[in-house]
């Protein structure tokens, strides 16, 4: 009987705009959450075709819902370095914990960026989800792998305790005044004699500064560089000293602290002649607890320091190069030194840039890569599953998932210090929840008019 039908239609047409309005709720409460994506109902007709005819039977209509995952919403300033947003396609990946994950517990993506760190130190929304990255090796690479998610690890900045970093690189910039007077001592000079040398002070050089390096543990060595003219043209004699003396160890061939002595030559035209110098282009520091007695110029420090080996790159010019060493007729000075490395310092906070790479910031200076964060990508962002928290999961719609680094390909860079919000408009909502609310009550009036309808055929057997 079509009133039968006309019954239903309008039961269905009831639940269809009681999902619709659910919706619209979650929609209009979740307009301020971070990362949201507003969902929507369609309506579809349900025809019975079978049964049409001369009498009409009504099939209603049936509700699914689905959610804008694709549509971003407005990126906004977050309130911290760790607050960060996907600017363009991709999510975050995340997990339920940080520790001693198994690889068959469960990844999920999101949006929700609002990450900061808990008390272990691990970076975790607000959600609780915690935020998946590639760990920075010593040299600066990542096990990037577009499908194994295996490979990351939860962001965690608890274990960031401090860093020191040694000095790799001294450069000196100095002239040394070519019309320099001979020593009367340059006569007798011999690096390798005490009596004769300049680390030892029994010779007064013509030039001489003290120069700051780091060792492995961020402790600071005195390098003493000491110069003295040469009766042959263009030519001084060099070396380098540890003082105190009895930081280092040294093999036969170099006394009183030394750790390189050689020859400086320069071109007629003033230029360090790196070429025919004899100084050594770089110095080599053996560790500490090194074994075995030292042979020829071997350097190491000394044992009660308990630092490791260390090799230092000395630029002193030539070749072109700007700055070094010069030999000009003016007069003697040291222009500048700049040696790297520092001191230890304590963690001070990290910064994370569009390529997702996330720096440990110390109190004296040094920046460290620790992690890449990636974008996951999907063929159909909107097939994916919607879990608790905002998050999402893969499902046979969405397809599988692609570990991008931030900006490759299709995916989006990283924002940081910014948050992405509901992709919700406030005035779409409450124009759909009066239409919703009107065909709701549409809806109700079927029933009641069907029922009258029922009623009266009821009675026409009285």
């Amino acid at each position: 009987m079509s009133i039968n039908s006309a019954l239903w239609a309008g039961a269905t047409g009831l639940l269809a705009n009681s999902s619709a309005m659910a919706a619209i709720s979650d929609n209009i409460a979740n307009v301020n959450t971070v990362g949201y994506k507003r969902s929507s109902t369609l309506f579809t007709p349900l025809y019975d075709s079978s049964k049409q005819g001369v009498s009409y039977n009504a099939g209603g209509v049936m509700a699914s819902t689905r959610t804008s995952v694709s549509t971003p919403g407005l990126l906004t300033p977050g309130a911290s370095a760790t607050s960060l947003a996907v600017s363009g396609n991709g999510f975050f990946v995340v997990r339920t914990k940080a520790a001693d994950v198994a690889s068959t517990d469960p990844v999920y993506f999101t949006r929700a960026g609002d990450f900061s760190p808990d008390g272990n130190g691990y970076l975790r929304n607000a959600a609780g989800l915690y935020l998946f990255g590639w760990p920075v090796s010593s040299d600066g690479s990542t096990p990037a792998n577009p499908t194994d998610v295996n490979l990351l690890e939860a962001v965690n900045l608890g274990g960031i305790s401090g860093a020191a970093e040694a000095t790799t690189t001294m450069r000196i910039n100095a002239n040394l005044r070519a019309s320099q007077a001979v020593s009367p001592d340059e006569a007798t000079y011999n690096p390798a004699l005490a009596a004769n040398n300049m680390a030892s002070g029994a010779v007064t050089p013509d030039f001489q500064r003290n120069i700051q390096i780091f060792d492995s543990q961020g402790g600071v060595r005195t390098v003493t560089l000491s110069i003295l003219k040469s009766a042959n043209p263009n030519e001084w004699h060099a070396e380098l000293h540890i003082v105190p003396a009895s930081d280092v160890e040294t093999g036969p061939d170099l006394v009183n602290g030394q750790i390189a002595a050689g020859l400086i030559r320069f071109t007629p035209e003033g230029a360090y002649d790196a070429a025919n110098s004899t100084l050594p282009a770089s110095l080599d520091f053996l560790a500490s607890d090194a074994a075995g007695p030292l042979v020829g110029s071997q350097v190491k420090w000394a044992a009660n320091l308990g630092i490791g080996e260390q090799n230092v790159s000395l630029g002193l010019g030539g070749g072109g190069e700007p700055g070094g060493l010069t030999q000009y007729d003016s007069p003697s000075a040291l222009i500048s030194s700049q040696v790297n490395g520092s001191v230890f310092g304590s963690f001070a906070g990290v910064n994370i840039d569009e390529e997702g790479f996330v720096y440990a910031r110390f109190t004296n200076g040094i920046v460290r890569k620790i992690y890449q964060v990636p974008v996951a990508t999907f063929v159909n962002p909107n097939g994916l599953t919607t879990i608790s928290g905002g998050a999402y999961a893969t499902s046979p719609d969405s397809g599988q998932y692609t570990l991008n680094t931030p900006g490759s390909g299709a995916s989006g860079t990283i924002a940081s210090q910014a948050l992405e919000s509901s992709n919700v408009d406030i005035a779409t909502e409450f124009t759909n929840l009066i239409t919703t609310q009107r065909a709701y009550s549409a809806s109700s009036k079927i029933i009641t008019t069907a029922d009258e309808m029922l009623d009266e055929a009821i009675r026409m057997k009285r």
